[in-house]
């Protein structure tokens, strides 16, 4: 299936699991971008809370909301999202994962974990849109990340919507310094500014060397499974992208929750 308009590719800070009851900013940014995109026939997501070794699809036909995590309000585990899933889909983007070598796998018992769903509810609260589920391989680097969002590339002429869902900074080890009102961890809006930059720039060599280039990037991402979304959405842009930021704040002072818009490059940049 093919559809005249490419949809763009999309990196969301999906921030903690209670944004799907505090939404704030995020959440306004989400449903003003909603408004913006073409709607999408289904939603493939790469998240930060689906780890594996090799790339897994989810194939659920009907994918059960998965609350993972703990100690939170029993409001937010009474939340679902009962999107149905996309065989078909799932189908399709292994078959791309699998031409571009990537040794893909089709899970088809996988429900949609919180970096899914939370997000998902404040772009698309009917839950109407199929959804298919992507794993992340963070031992296997950046590199990998990109590679399996440029294989996905095609899906964006199909109808299908491809997401990158993490956190532009996520080091959990500043939680009790900076929450609750207290000042913004240093490396936050220096991190911030830097990836704008280079995703500006279109600098795709140093956002893969971010770990020696950006900086502070050993205290915006310790451990690096929220920030290598960002390489799906970028990789489904293709070779030659245009990013937008999209400014969500910063939340608990410590989470940047930017969202990323990946668009076609216009004619001039591309050549350029």
């Amino acid at each position: 299936m093919t559809t005249t308009t490419r949809l763009p590719s999309l990196y969301i800070s999906h921030g903690s699991p209670m944004t799907a009851l505090e939404p704030g900013r995020v959440g306004m940014r989400l449903a003003e971008l909603a408004r913006d995109l073409p709607r999408p026939r289904a939603i493939v997501v790469a998240s930060a809370h689906w780890l594996a070794r090799a790339p897994l699809v989810g194939g659920a036909t009907r994918p059960e909301t998965i609350h993972d995590f703990g100690g939170f309000p029993q409001a937010l585990y009474e939340i679902q999202y009962p999107a149905p899933g996309a065989p078909e889909v799932a189908l399709r983007a292994a078959q791309l994962l699998h031409a571009a070598g990537l040794d893909p796998h089709i899970d088809p018992q996988r429900g949609l974990d919180h970096g899914v769903w939370v997000p998902l509810r404040l772009l698309y609260p009917d839950a109407d849109i199929p959804v298919v589920p992507l794993s992340i391989q963070p031992m296997a680097g950046p590199e990998h990340q990109l590679a399996v969002g440029r294989a996905l590339a095609p899906l964006r002429a199909e109808g299908v919507l491809v997401i990158g869902s993490g956190s532009i900074t996520h080091n959990l080890h500043d939680w009790r310094r900076y929450s609750e009102g207290k000042p913004i961890a240093p490396y936050v809006q220096p991190y911030i500014e830097w990836v704008e930059r280079k995703l500006a720039e279109g600098d795709v060599a140093a956002m893969l060397d971010y770990r020696r280039q950006a900086p502070g990037a050993e205290h915006a991402h310790p451990t690096d499974e929220h920030w290598q979304p960002i390489y799906v959405a970028m990789g489904a842009a293709g070779e030659h992208f245009r990013a937008t930021r999209i400014d969500a704040g910063i939340d608990m002072g410590f989470l940047a929750m930017d969202l990323y818009r990946f668009d076609d490059a216009l004619p001039a940049q591309a050549a350029a």
